[in-house]
């Protein structure tokens, strides 16, 4: 069943963005220190209308523990989750490929090599700053990297383009080995770091995360019947007066930026760009501009549960990518194996 229909697709749209925002009211009210969610309601409006006195009589822990505690991490977690989902549509649509994610161009190992050099470097030249900005530039050095191998006389295909990334991320991977070795005593945050967390995140993170995501959500949601018709093939393309070459490496480096962006923030974590585009485009078609929002908005809520679940429901919290590579690894191979019997999926 599709909803290529306008009205089950904006049903399904108002219905995930309802979802999302319950989830981070019952979120926030969960973990050591319980709170209702009318509680949750009040404190978040109290602050936003900037009326403290409706407030009084409420114990004075719940504001601080929802304020400064767990809407930074939840907020982050969500806006993390929509921006791996958004990237993994656009990967998706350019390699013409349902099971492409960030992963498969070694981007999320370029820009978690770049964090991780700015980490063991102690570098504090741009104060925050300085992890997602070497973040950026590991992620589309690796990007151009790729690129450059996988063209040939002006020609790109996307299989050498996923052959590519495979080669240089797993250089990467070695290179955050050799960097985890020089670490020494400091190689136990590098290591907790790279397997995702959003332990102790701040407004701050929260912010970097929804610029970069409203970013590459207006650049993708511009190209997206450029994205469409890309999808037919090259001479199509070509023909309707896309330039492919320029769309092509606008969307990727948007698509990077918002995903260096998130690792600078969260560490590696696998499989939300990969399986959330791929269920979404069972739903709606493989209409780009359809996809892009509900993707974002499964995204979110997807990564926002599994935070939820290893912070206030595990008796120890479980780093994020661990949980989300140990939830999305079988699922993908069951994807991956009925693609192989020949089913279609969008």
């Amino acid at each position: 069943m599709s909803m290529h229909s306008s009205g089950k697709y904006w049903l399904l749209l108002c219905g995930l963005a309802a979802l999302v925002v319950a989830t981070i009211v019952v979120s926030a009210g969960m973990g050591y220190v319980g709170i209702t969610p009318g509680d949750v309601a009040l404190v978040v409006w109290a602050k936003l209308s900037g009326s403290p006195a409706l407030l009084e009589g409420m114990d004075r822990v719940a504001p601080f523990v929802i304020m400064d505690v767990r809407l930074p991490r939840i907020l982050t977690a969500t806006l993390v989750g929509a921006g791996l989902a958004m990237s993994g549509v656009i990967y998706q649509g350019i390699l013409l490929n349902p099971l492409a994610d960030p992963y498969t161009l070694g981007i999320s190992s370029g820009a978690a090599f770049g964090a991780s050099l700015a980490l063991l470097a102690n570098l504090t030249l741009l104060g925050t700053f300085s992890v997602p900005l070497f973040a950026f530039v590991g992620a589309v050095a690796t990007l151009f990297v790729v690129l450059y191998l996988s063209t040939f006389n002006g020609q790109m295909s996307a299989n050498t383009l996923i052959l590519s990334g495979v080669i240089v991320g797993a250089i990467l991977a070695a290179g955050i080995s050799f960097l985890k070795y020089l670490a020494d005593e400091q190689v136990a945050v590098i290591i907790f770091w790279l397997m995702g967390s959003f332990a102790s995140r701040s407004w701050h993170d929260v912010l970097l995360v929804a610029i970069a995501l409203a970013f590459g959500l207006l650049v993708a949601l511009y190209y997206a019947r450029d994205l469409n018709i890309m999808s037919l093939g090259g001479r199509s393309s070509d023909s309707l007066g896309v330039e492919t070459k320029r769309v092509r490496i606008t969307l990727l480096v948007s698509a990077s930026l918002v995903t260096a962006i998130c690792v600078s923030v969260s560490g590696i974590i696998g499989f939300i760009g990969l399986i959330v585009p791929h269920l979404m485009r069972f739903l709606v078609g493989p209409d780009n501009r359809k996809l892009l929002p509900v993707s974002i908005l499964a995204g979110a809520g997807l990564l926002l549960v599994a935070d939820t679940f290893t912070r206030a429901v595990l008796p120890a919290e479980v780093p994020i990518g661990v949980l989300t590579a140990l939830i999305g690894g079988p699922f993908f191979c069951v994807i991956f194996r009925k693609r192989q019997q020949g089913l279609k999926y969008g």
